[in-house]
């Protein structure tokens, strides 16, 4: 079985990532040892779909442009490659390239008919994708203004995905804001300014999967899903047993 089988109908998404530490933060680290490599700063890298509150894909990892990449593969696949209505994120400039290089068609310029090697095919954005950005003003660390930024697609484009969305009136980023708010709640690890928090890498990754599955995730693997069925399955029955 695999989730491949049954896509979600997905039409909008957001991209964002979610910042905790493993063991200690990367100021406190030394690049000179070994084990610090697999310590200090982790983030979620998640793709969230706001219609149905359901996280799609999520890469915990170092912050970089290559698990942005990674995010953005992942997400392609398990939507079955179809072109989103609406996507945003905030200004985190690896998400264009990852983005392009997901959805992208070449084109080649047809032959002119005249002396001399011909044009070579260009990489363009495939047709429908519209990809906006949301750009805070922020004053006294407070935001004051957020402003619309067309990245992919016009923005008469975007104006018409949002016209079409269940669930937005303008371009935001508030629903997976509002998400990482939840799982912070929900995980005791990724509390701010608490004592709470990972030790090993590889706990942390496993940790935050399992959290962001109790809240409708996507990501893990049908038989980590009946694995988590069964054990309710099995609370209900000693529940009623009683």
């Amino acid at each position: 079985m695999s989730w491949l089988r049954f896509p979600p109908k997905t039409n909008e998404v957001q991209f964002d990532e979610k910042w905790a530490f493993v063991c200690k933060k990367t100021k406190h680290c030394d690049k000179d040892i070994s084990q610090d490599n697999r310590q200090a700063d982790n983030w979620d890298h998640v793709a969230y779909e706001p219609e149905h509150r359901l996280v799609i894909s999520v890469i915990p990892g170092k912050r970089t442009a290559k698990n942005v990449d990674k995010l953005m593969a992942d997400f392609k696949q398990r939507t079955d490659g179809r072109i989103m209505n609406l996507m945003t994120s905030d200004e985190y400039k690896p998400y264009k390239k990852a983005i392009l290089k997901a959805y992208v068609r070449n084109i080649k310029p047809p032959a002119t008919g005249n002396r001399g090697r011909p044009k070579g095919s260009r990489r363009v954005p495939a047709k429908g994708l519209t990809y906006a950005t949301v750009h805070k003003t922020r004053r006294k660390g407070r935001v004051v203004k957020i402003d619309l930024r067309a990245v992919f697609g016009s923005k008469s484009q975007v104006k018409a995905a949002i016209e079409t969305s269940a669930v937005s009136d303008m371009i935001n980023t508030a629903f997976i804001e509002r998400h990482n708010g939840t799982d912070r709640n929900r995980n005791a690890r990724k509390v701010r300014k608490s004592y709470c928090f990972s030790k090993d890498w590889d706990v942390h990754k496993k940790m935050s999967l399992i959290a962001l599955h109790n809240e409708r995730h996507y990501s893990l693997s049908p038989l980590q899903v009946a694995y988590s069925a069964e054990r309710k399955v099995l609370q209900v029955s000693r529940s009623s047993s009683l």
